[in-house]
């Protein structure tokens, strides 16, 4: 498997408001036992530092954005990257570990077909993909090969199921160490570049990871986990962007990111969204389409 593609080359963004539901847990859960959502969220703030991240795709990426409007009976649909994940011209749309987030895909499912990406299920619980969970934050995609977390939120199954939909592509399965996600712990920051935390559990996932592939890839260590997960984009002038979390919410890691030369660097707050476990990768889905079907 030495499929290779560019990485970072995207025309579109895709993406869901957040809701005036933002933090709050489901009655399905409360009456679970789980607790109600995060009583510290911002609902304005959160909703500003969404408008700041789509700013930042739109003006000064240059992607084309489409946002989908917020749904408050979806209190975690603006987490759009668990439910899709997407290479080429084909998405895979995941089945989130809570059975209360798996109408999320519908709309997500409308958007992808509008724009003639090739859609793929995972099934119904019964069929080949029975007991498969699958999230999109605790998959990594470098543009030569994927990593999957195998976390709380996506198991071995799953990852199975990516494998066989994305067959040109060598897929290894990690232990999310020290972290929710894969994604909390870990983004690319470049063609051969990933961006990781420096935390032991990450340090751990990386090692593994190191094991698992025939590829060099430069790491950009960052001392703060909130860090590690950034947007990577090259735009159509060639300029490599990297949205990253400001020195507010990330002090110790400026110095890190300045070491990308020739960079456009775009700080871009997610505390609100952090709080919920979440980072600026959860946000938005990117895609590369030739043409506007919009």
């Amino acid at each position: 498997m030495a499929n290779i593609c560019p990485y970072g080359r995207f025309t579109h963004a895709v993406v869901r408001g957040i809701p005036e539901s933002f933090g709050k847990t489901p009655h399905e859960e409360q009456q679970n036992g789980e607790q109600n959502g995060d009583s510290s969220v911002d609902l304005a703030k959160a909703q500003r530092q969404f408008g700041c991240l789509t700013g930042a795709l739109r003006q000064k990426v240059g992607l084309q954005l489409i946002e989908i409007p917020p749904d408050p009976d979806l209190p975690e649909s603006w987490r759009i990257e668990d439910v899709v994940v997407i290479q080429g011209d084909t998405a895979l749309i995941t089945r989130p570990y809570k059975q209360q987030r798996r109408s999320e895909v519908e709309a997500v499912r409308r958007v992808l077909s509008e724009l003639s990406l090739t859609v793929v299920e995972m099934g119904e619980e019964e069929g080949g993909s029975g007991g498969a969970t699958l999230e999109g934050s605790d998959v990594l995609f470098t543009g030569r090969e994927f990593f999957v977390g195998v976390s709380s939120h996506t198991n071995r199954r799953g990852a199975e199921v990516l494998a066989d939909t994305f067959r040109d592509f060598a897929v290894s399965t990690v232990p999310v160490c020290g972290g929710a996600r894969l994604k909390n712990i870990c983004s690319m920051g470049g063609p051969d570049t990933i961006i990781f935390s420096s935390s032991e559990g990450a340090k751990k996932t990386l090692r593994m990871m190191e094991q698992l592939t025939d590829h060099h890839y430069e790491i950009l260590t960052v001392p703060e986990e909130a860090a590690a997960n950034c947007i990577y984009i090259k735009g159509a002038s060639k300029r490599d962007f990297l949205i990253h979390r400001p020195t507010e919410e990330a002090p110790e890691s400026t110095a890190a990111f300045q070491k990308l030369q020739d960079y456009t660097l775009l700080p871009t707050a997610c505390s609100e969204a952090s709080k919920l476990g979440a980072c600026l990768s959860s946000l938005c889905l990117l895609i590369n389409r030739k043409h506007s079907y919009f």
